[in-house]
C-alpha cells in the first residue's frame, strides 16, 4: 500500500497473517517506543486497514473475513469470559442450537460439564468438542462441510435443522452494527443461522466488543430477534437503548478495567495485567 513506511507494511503483514497485532510485541520486535508503535497503529487505522482494540489492532475488512484460525486470536480472553458467562444461562436437561463461530466453540467448551443436553450444531469443531461426553447428545447438520472453519453450510443443513423446535439457539455474529442489524459474509452461513433463529424458543447471541466496530455484508438478523446478548463490555448508547426498548436481557462478562483506551492512558494500561472476568447484567 503506498504511503506506508517499512515498519506500517511489516505491521499489516503480521495483522494479516495473525488476525492481530500487539503494541508491546510490536515494540519489542521493532525496537521502538510503544508511542511510536501506537501512533504507527493510528495511522493504519485511518487508512482504514487496522481496527483498534485493547492494546493493539485488529484486521479491519467489510467485505471478507479473517482467517478463521486468525480469529481464535482477535479479543481471546473476552470470547472465554463470554462463553462461560453464556454457559452458566444455559440449564442441564435442555435443547440448543450452536451455530459457527470461534465464541460460539466458547460456549461448548464451557458446557462440558452440563448433563442431558441435546446439541445440534452446523459447526464440526463444537461436535468434536461435545460428543465425547456421555451425558451430551451430538446431532450434527448434514451437507456441504466449508473447508476454511468446518462449517456445514447449504440447504441440507438448512431443512435439518428446521426438524427441531430446541430451548435454545447459541448464535454468533461477524458485525453488529448501531441500528442493531446482525451480519455476516456468507450468506449459505446466514441461511442456516436464520433457520436456527426461527426454530429456537430462545436466542442467546454471543459476541465481543469488536464484532461493533465491523462491517459485513449479509444480513442474518434484527437485534430484536434474540432474547440475551451476551458480550464482554457495556454497549454503546445507541445498541444499548435498542436492546433495552426490545426487553433483550444484556450480560456482560468483562474483564475489569478491558475496553478501549485514550492514548494518554495506554502506556499504562496496555501492560498492565488482566483481572479476573466478572459477570454483569444490565
Amino acid at each position: 500500500m503506498t504511503g506506508l513506511t517499512h515498519r506500517q507494511a511489516e505491521i499489516l503483514n503480521i495483522a494479516r497473517a495473525s488476525g492481530r497485532v500487539m503494541v508491546e510485541e510490536l515494540a519489542r520486535r521493532f525496537e521502538v517506543s510503544a508511542q511510536t508503535i501506537r501512533k504507527d497503529l493510528n495511522d493504519l487505522c485511518e487508512r482504514r486497514s487496522l481496527t483498534r482494540v485493547h492494546g493493539g489492532a485488529i484486521i479491519a475488512s467489510g467485505v471478507e473475513n479473517l482467517a478463521y484460525e486468525a480469529r481464535r486470536f482477535v479479543a481471546a480472553d473476552e470470547k472465554k469470559a463470554i462463553g462461560a458467562a453464556a454457559a452458566s444461562l444455559i440449564p442441564n436437561g435442555c435443547s440448543l442450537f450452536i451455530n459457527i463461530g470461534t465464541t460460539t466453540e466458547e460456549v461448548a467448551s464451557a458446557l462440558t460439564s452440563h448433563e442431558d443436553l441435546l446439541v445440534i450444531t452446523n459447526n464440526l469443531n463444537v461436535a468434536m468438542l461435545l460428543y465425547r461426553h456421555p451425558r451430551i447428545e451430538v446431532v450434527v447438520a448434514g451437507g456441504t462441510v466449508r473447508r476454511a472453519d468446518g462449517a456445514v453450510v447449504g440447504s441440507t443443513a438448512t431443512q435439518l435443522i428446521g426438524q427441531f423446535k430446541v430451548d435454545y439457539a447459541i448464535i454468533g455474529a461477524s458485525a453488529i452494527d448501531e441500528e442493531g442489524a446482525l451480519l455476516d459474509f456468507d450468506y449459505r452461513e446466514v441461511q442456516v443461522a436464520q433457520a436456527i433463529i426461527a426454530n429456537a424458543r430462545s436466542v442467546m447471541l454471543v459476541a465481543d466488543s469488536t464484532k461493533l466496530r465491523r462491517s459485513a455484508p449479509v444480513r442474518i438478523a434484527h437485534i430484536s430477534q434474540i432474547q440475551t446478548f451476551v458480550t464482554d463490555q457495556e454497549l454503546p448508547e445507541r445498541l444499548s437503548t435498542i436492546c433495552h426498548s426490545k426487553g433483550i436481557e444484556v450480560v456482560e462478562a468483562m474483564p475489569k478495567g478491558a475496553g478501549d483506551i485514550d492514548d494518554a492512558q495506554a502506556e499504562v494500561q496496555d501492560a498492565a495485567p488482566e483481572a479476573a472476568p466478572v459477570v454483569r447484567l444490565r
